[in-house]
């Protein structure tokens, strides 16, 4: 049996892949490698997944648009997957204000189409369906840590509600049709291999020459930093398990303020960015920090990989991947306190000929990224 990955060569769906074949497994990646960021670093991300097929697994690229409904038609025919592990999303808040029709197009009527791929499967072996969603659902809520029984009926953006939205197609498809829907929502992911519009990139870009980037309420804010490898953990176990319809936090469980991860940064690079304080814009929030408890019953999730630890693999990565190879692609600068990823996602799945919003004055957001 085999699983499909969609997103595959953005930021979470490449580790996702690659852990996947590093079990064995055959894997198809779907992905349409559009702009958001340079398409070569997303085949760079190939290769990373290509170097772990000629050691384990299978896999078979697919370059598709989760939108394409005759396509997915198709590879449901070719193929009987076990799993369907859905990353390819549009991602930011601020290009999710500016182009809303677009992120329901990709990020629900998307979702859709592949619920609706995996609802005309025969019963017995319908596959199990893992979505990525995002803490950004939580909006501003006031129970701390957050908690899945939470309501999580006021997101603040657009993208977050578009998150929410998918994760309700989710259940209506368990009530109607019997599927095992999983939603694990993303804390705050970082690690190798991010999009360059991330924080943590965007910061060591400033760090090394780059631009200022602005400061949100002077770092006032805490983030549930989650390490991939950890997150790709959470996934995997997901894909494994028939649970119904559920929605699970995926986070370390330990927020961090922001001014302590940048200070951190700061020590292991050993120079500063350039930070510019501004006030928090209205979509965002000052705290995330992932109950999970769930998780940790449903999953055997544990994640392990120290804030401390996760910065030092990280800047290993950028210095050897980034830096080496001289001036880096900056890519969109829409960030926001994203998910992703997104994952991890990327814009993955927008359609080759619609790339969505073009705004490449705005400046990367400090806050943090939940995808």
């Amino acid at each position: 049996m085999t699983v499909l990955v969609t997103g595959a060569a953005g930021f979470i769906g490449s580790h996702t892949a690659v852990r996947l074949l590093s079990r064995g497994e055959e894997v198809v990646g779907l992905d349409n490698l559009n702009s958001f960021y340079s398409p070569e670093r997303k085949r760079h991300n190939l290769e990373e997944v290509a170097r772990q097929q000629a050691r384990s697994g299978q896999f078979q690229f697919v370059e598709g648009d989760v939108r394409d409904r005759a396509l997915l038609a198709r590879l449901f025919e070719q193929h009987g997957f076990r799993s369907v592990i859905h990353l390819a999303a549009l991602v930011g808040v601020r290009g999710s204000i500016q182009n809303p029709w677009q992120y329901y197009d990709v990020n629900v009527n998307g979702t859709l189409n592949l619920l609706e791929a995996v609802r005309a499967q025969p019963a017995p072996r319908r596959a199990q369906f893992v979505f990525a969603s995002t803490a950004l659902v939580y909006g501003r809520t006031e129970l701390i840590p957050f908690v899945e029984t939470d309501s999580a009926d006021h997101p603040l953006s657009p993208y977050a509600a578009s998150k929410r939205a998918a994760e309700m197609l989710g259940f209506t498809y368990h009530h109607l049709h019997g599927l095992d829907f999983s939603a694990v929502r993303f804390f705050s992911v970082y690690g190798p291999r991010c999009r360059p519009e991330m924080l943590a990139y965007k910061w060591l870009d400033s760090a090394f020459g780059g631009a200022a980037l602005p400061y949100h309420n002077n770092g006032q804010m805490h983030r549930d930093w989650t390490f991939i490898d950890d997150i790709v953990n959470g996934i995997v176990s997901a894909s494994e398990r028939r649970l119904g319809y559920q929605v699970i936090n995926l986070g370390r469980g330990e927020p961090v303020l922001l001014a302590d991860f940048v200070e951190t940064l700061e020590f292991v690079a050993g120079r500063k960015a350039q930070l510019d304080t501004v006030p928090m814009p209205e979509s965002d929030v000052h705290y995330t920090y992932a109950g999970i408890g769930k998780a940790q019953q449903l999953l055997n999730y544990h994640p392990r990989i120290s804030f401390e630890e996760g910065i030092q693999r990280f800047y290993s990565w950028y210095t050897d991947h980034v830096r080496a190879q001289g001036p880096t692609d900056q890519g969109p600068t829409d960030q926001g306190p994203t998910d992703q990823g997104p994952t991890d996602q990327g814009r993955i799945d927008q359609g080759p000929t619609d790339q969505g919003p073009t705004d490449q004055g705005r400046s990367a957001e400090s806050s943090g990224e939940d995808g």
